[in-house]
This record gives C-alpha cells, structure tokens and sequence, in this order.
C-alpha cells in the first residue's frame, strides 16, 4: 500500500536525520487515547456541552493537542479560547516557531468557537482559513493564548475571527479569519 510505504520512507527518514548527528539529537514521546472515543462522544452532545466536556477534561484530547501543547481553557456560546505552549519541536529551519503551529492553533479556536454553536446532530469542516502572522513566536515568547469568536452562523456556514496573543507580553502574534461549513 502506498500509505504504509510512505509511513516506512518518513521513518527511516527520521531516523537518518537523527544518526547524521546523534550527539545533537533530540527526541519526543507523544501519548494519546483514541480518537474515536472523543469523536463518538461528541455524537451524544449538543456543540456547547461537548466544548465544555473537553474543557473539564470530560472526553480524552485529540491527538492534534497532545502534539501541540494546547488546551482549551474557557468556552461559551460562539467563544473559545485555548492556551498553548511552543516547543523547540514546533521550529522551522530559520529558528523560530513554524508558521504552521500558529494557524492550527488559529483554526482550532475558530472552529472550536463554532463547534458551540452547534445543535445536536450537526457537525462542522473548515472552508477556508485566511492567516495574517504578525510577529515571530519563539520558545521565548512563553505561553501563548488563542481567542477565537463567531461573526456569523448562518443554516449552513459560519464564520470565526481567531487572534493569538502572547500571555505575558499581551502582544498580537497572529490573527485569522475561518469559515466554516455546517453539515446536518
């Protein structure tokens, strides 16, 4: 199968890169539970009570949290915000925090502020994501916080305004902009 060829390249990939200078070598374990299990709770539970069950810890994270460092920490109706932590692991090849970190975290938030919104029985995809990243995040940056609104729910689209922020400084990092589509 061509999925497991290319899981057994990016392996070897990765462990060629570690051997070419293993006294610099860094390594990282992510745990996690199943994912299934927190999506099949959210099948039971209306967008706002599921957001506060992952919020309490209620339902495992998915495993996109776990690997990013970040945790919702208030939820309300059309709201999200989430705290994260930048990791030496989370660096691009010019030294600072990839880019990448920062729009998933972005469009975590703003699709999480939807998830509110929604009714039992409805689900949600991101459409588009627009991504304006203001300054670099660094490890010395700290603890980042990510807010992310509902501007619009319509029948079948929402839209979400995301910013992030760095919690000591208070400075704006990055800012996004998220559609989303609803889906019964």
């Amino acid at each position: 199968m061509t999925s497991g060829r290319s899981l057994e390249t990016a392996r070897a990939f990765a462990a060629e890169l570690a051997a070419a200078n293993p006294e610099d070598s860094r390594q990282l374990t992510l745990h996690w539970q199943d994912p299934m299990a927190m999506a099949s709770k959210g099948l039971e539970l209306a967008g706002l009570e599921y957001m506060r069950a992952v919020k309490n810890r209620e339902v495992p994270p998915p495993p996109i949290a776990v690997m990013m460092n970040m945790a919702p920490t208030e939820v309300g109706e059309g709201r999200a915000v989430f705290s994260a932590l930048p990791g030496e692991e989370h660096y691009n090849p010019i030294g600072v925090v990839h880019g990448g970190f920062m729009a998933t975290l972005l469009d975590s938030v703003a699709g999480c502020a939807v998830h509110t919104t929604l009714e039992l029985g409805e689900a949600y995809t991101t459409l588009t994501l627009e991504v304006k990243n203001l300054r670099p995040l660094t490890l010395d940056t700290g603890m980042v916080r990510a807010e992310g609104v509902v501007t619009y729910r319509g029948r079948r689209q929402a839209t979400a305004d995301a910013k992030l922020y760095a919690e000591e400084s208070g400075k704006l990092l990055a800012s996004a902009t998220s559609t989303c589509m609803i889906m019964s």
